[in-house]
């Protein structure tokens, strides 16, 4: 997984919330939707509040430093930009989010700019099921 874990991402306006925000960010090993990184960032300041961490998520959005993704069930979760294309598998039933990357999709993307005679600049495609947890549960 290639991720830009740049430290000298340049943040306007600059503040302490802000910079706190997307050092939790930069440190999630998973997506995070706006209330889990609500309450990560509030164990390491008290003060911050939700409608804090929406704005924020607004304004690092609209500066292309995180991507938001609607990813099953209509929540919205948010990563870091990262370098390289990928996917994602949602799980159904925990709602655990996976990334994974396939040349088959590149294949898919270079047959459909060809025949199409269509120039492609953004691809989201995610997949639902179930985790490997979830779907033993299941048996």
């Amino acid at each position: 997984m290639k991720i830009n874990l740049n430290k000298h991402v340049t943040i306007r306006p600059d503040t302490s919330q802000r910079r706190l925000l997307l050092s939790v960010m930069q440190e999630a090993e998973k997506h995070l939707d706006a209330k889990e990184l609500y309450r990560r960032a509030s164990e390491k300041d008290a003060s911050i509040s939700l409608a804090t961490v929406y704005r924020n998520l607004h304004v690092f959005k609209e500066q292309g430093l995180i991507n938001e993704r609607h990813l099953g069930q209509a929540r919205c979760f948010y990563e870091m930009k990262r370098l390289g294309e990928h996917q994602h598998l949602v799980c159904e039933s925990c709602g655990q989010v996976t990334e994974f990357e396939s040349p088959l999709l590149n294949k898919l993307i270079d047959e459909v700019q060809r025949k199409n005679n269509f120039f492609v600049t953004k691809v989201e495609l995610y997949l639902e099921g179930y985790c490997h947890k979830c779907k033993e549960g299941k048996r």
